[in-house]
């Protein structure tokens, strides 16, 4: 019986270290595209960041500058598995400001490109897609606390130098 037991645990552990890893991927893949389609571009991610109307103009735009820098640093911290938890701790906060951002957006009735791969700005009414975004992030957020939760997962250089 402890064979079967240990087993299972063994099973277990490799499926959430698979879960992780998945995680990992999916959440740092975006945040890496999304900064990679938005850096060379400043004045546009500032122009995103300006269309959600909440930050004065001024500081929105430093924020549309700085958020693709950060995007990509992330995601290359969380594809190599390094500072798994700290670095998902900040995606998923990250992922709620721009859920609340867009929410906000909606429920205001601005028609805007949410800026997310780059673009934004002012949009025609009918071309928002407001709810897939929402649901975008919140499968990303769902990824981002489980990294939280459990930052192990298999070829991250965590475990190879925290462990």
């Amino acid at each position: 019986m402890a064979a079967v037991g240990s087993t299972t645990t063994i099973d277990t552990a490799r499926v959430r270290d698979l879960i992780g890893l998945a995680a990992r991927l999916i959440v740092g893949g975006v945040f890496l595209v999304a900064g990679g389609l938005k850096v060379g571009h400043p004045a546009v991610s500032a122009r995103a960041v300006q269309a959600y109307q909440i930050l004065p103009f001024d500081v929105a735009a430093y924020v549309g500058y700085a958020l693709p820098v950060l995007e990509i640093l992330l995601g290359i911290l969380l594809v190599l598995g390094l500072f798994t938890r700290p670095v998902a701790v900040i995606g998923a906060l990250l992922l709620v400001v721009f859920m609340a951002g867009i929410a906000s957006v909606w429920a205001r009735g601005l028609s805007i490109d949410c800026g997310c791969f780059g673009q934004g700005g002012t949009i025609a009414p009918g071309r928002t897609r407001y709810f897939p975004e929402l649901l975008r992030d919140s499968g990303l957020l769902a990824c981002a606390i489980w990294l939280v939760a459990r930052p192990a997962s298999l070829w991250s250089l965590d475990r190879g130098w925290f462990s």
